[in-house]
């Protein structure tokens, strides 16, 4: 049996959370491996939703463990207040059925008021954040003075930390001009909140592996989009992690043969939040009227999202960085009824046809889309659970996105309850 690991195939948004609450019926655990409380999931079960930010969303199902790996910055506040939501929704959560890596770095009270003054001071350049401290927090990991949640098992190593921590950080807020950070209540909020965390914490490298020789299967489960990785996004619009499928590994602390099958979730149209390049983006009415049919607000955020034609180009770029396998598609059901469909196959930049998107910010800006246009549907796919179900034309259009993009479907997503699935390839079967 293999194990999977779950990435977003665009900017995020691509309905990752349905898709991985599916699978999760068949997986034994589920991690999260890079990312934040910035990056929402939104599960509908037996019309109960539910909002998960942090916890991942194996945590609604019972008799799975739940992990959250070392490369996710951790908001321990955030995390309390996520654990009491879901339990006022009946969902058990304790330290029986989720685990967090002691090495996972917190996220501070002081990193969420930096990332807002940064986005506040950018004006017009900003990047889009969600002002929550991911970045920031990211930054002190690499720089090697984050506070780590085993950290706060220790009071007098802890103080020590916080000194180093509050050295770079009140010269920085010195140069900004803004009040300087005082150790004390700090110090105190992360003694106050150390006991209702720790119970959590755990040495995620050596439960998984052994979970894994036991032969459990495991789901490794991404937040964002490939296109939002540090790397290989569309930099400097990108977030402050790795959120290609080769993280999934580093991110929980396991070699990559523990990978065997990579599911790419890839919604039928394009979105983004944020600033950005989007080469397909519709300001038109058309754009429009996909933002409302598919109701694309940000969970975190409740930002509108830009809405564009399928970008096949990007797709398969992303496909070929993670090594997917195979791919899950979304919100087909939001292009019901539109008589025709756009599909990008191309890009042109100062008379050259590109077939990816290229690194410079200020190309990518430029490049324009060449498009392909398909035949739609007038019938209804909502709900549809088989092949037969679907309408010619929007088999049609699944086909040729799979040429197009250079991976099959393995399962196709016709509304946001669990059971309006199709499932072609099941990813846990190797």
């Amino acid at each position: 049996m293999a194990n999977v690991v779950v990435v977003g195939s665009q900017w995020g948004d691509e309905g990752k959370g349905k898709i991985v609450d599916w699978l999760s019926e068949r997986a034994d655990v589920v991690v999260r491996f890079q990312g934040g409380h910035n990056a929402g999931h939104t599960l509908v079960i037996d019309g109960v939703t539910y909002k998960l930010s942090l916890l991942p969303s194996g945590i609604v199902r019972k008799n799975r463990l739940s992990i959250i790996g070392n490369g996710v910055v951790l908001d321990p506040w955030a995390l309390l207040a996520e654990i009491e939501t879901v339990r006022k929704q009946n969902v058990e959560v304790s330290p029986r059925n989720l685990m967090v890596a002691e090495s996972a770095p917190l996220i501070l009270p002081l990193h969420r008021e930096l990332d807002r003054t940064r986005e506040k001071i950018a004006g017009a350049g900003k990047i889009g954040t969600t002002g929550r401290g991911i970045g920031p927090a990211y930054e002190d990991k690499v720089a090697r003075r984050a506070i780590r949640l085993g950290d706060l098992a220790d009071p007098g190593f802890l103080g020590a930390r916080v000194d180093s921590l509050l050295v770079h950080h009140n010269a920085l807020l010195r140069g900004l001009g803004l009040p300087e950070v005082e150790r004390d209540p700090l110090l105190q909020e992360l003694l106050d909140v150390a006991p209702k965390v720790l119970p959590y914490a755990g040495t995620v490298w050596r439960r998984l592996d052994e979970l894994r020789r036991a032969g459990k299967r495991i789901l490794y489960e991404g937040a964002q989009g490939t296109m939002l990785d540090v790397d290989h996004g569309t930099y400097p619009f990108v977030t402050s992690s790795n959120t290609v499928a080769a993280q999934a590994a580093v991110g929980s602390g396991q070699g990559p043969g523990a990978i065997d099958y990579v599911l790419g979730i890839t919604k039928a149209y394009t979105t983004r939040v944020g600033g950005g390049p989007f080469p397909a983006e519709l300001t038109d009415e058309v754009g429009r009227t996909l933002g409302e049919r598919g109701r694309e607000f940000g969970t975190v955020t409740g930002r509108p999202r830009r809405c564009g034609w399928f970008d096949a180009v990007l797709v398969r770029q992303a496909i070929r960085i993670n090594g997917i396998h195979g791919i899950a598609l979304t919100k087909l059901d939001v292009l019901d009824g539109m008589k025709e469909l756009k599909v990008c196959v191309g890009y042109r930049l100062d008379g050259e046809t590109l077939d990816y998107l290229p690194a410079s910010v200020t190309r990518q800006s430029r490049v324009e889309p060449l498009y392909e246009t398909l035949e739609g549907w007038g019938a209804s796919t909502r709900g549809a659970r088989s092949w037969a179900d679907l309408p010619a034309s929007a088999v049609k259009y699944i086909r040729r996105i799979e040429e197009l993009i250079g991976a099959p479907v393995a399962l196709l997503s016709t509304s946001p309850e669990r059971e309006d699935t199709i499932l072609v390839h099941d990813p846990f079967v190797d």
